[in-house]
């Protein structure tokens, strides 16, 4: 179902995938983290040929900018639990910037990015959520 157009900047949680139609048209997917303090995962889906370059480019912890038609859905986990799940279908990605480092800081100069968090993780970090408890 689709709920209206959405604009959002996050990082790259996880690195793009591309698969291809039968009728040889790119879809590419991947996930981006759009929270600032807590982790908000968004599902990006670009069935645009003209994004295929830009999407190829983009790697794990990288900022962009996406613009396109904010959807949400129900995705049924391994043990048999149904999540919500929103995604955006991309109709413009732009990059912001270099990807984050760890000795990156932030604006307000103490939130560590996800990516961040799992380069240097220390006793007083709690990363939230593995790659691979994503639930897409």
């Amino acid at each position: 179902m689709s709920l209206a157009k959405a604009v959002v900047t996050g990082i790259v949680y996880k690195t793009p995938k591309t698969g291809y139609t039968q009728n040889n048209v790119a879809v590419s997917s991947f996930v981006l983290n759009i929270g600032t303090t807590d982790e908000l995962l968004v599902r990006i889906i670009s069935k645009r040929q003209a994004l295929e370059e830009v999407v190829s480019k983009l790697a794990k912890n990288q900022k962009v900018l996406v613009e396109g038609r904010l959807q949400n859905g129900i995705s049924k986990m391994d043990d048999g639990t149904e999540k919500k799940v929103f995604e955006i279908e991309a109709t413009t990605i732009e990059l912001m910037g270099a990807a984050a480092t760890p000795s990156a800081t932030s604006e307000d100069g103490g939130i560590l990015t996800f990516g961040e968090m799992e380069a240097a993780p220390s006793n007083d970090t709690e990363v939230l959520m593995d790659d691979e408890e994503v639930p897409f």
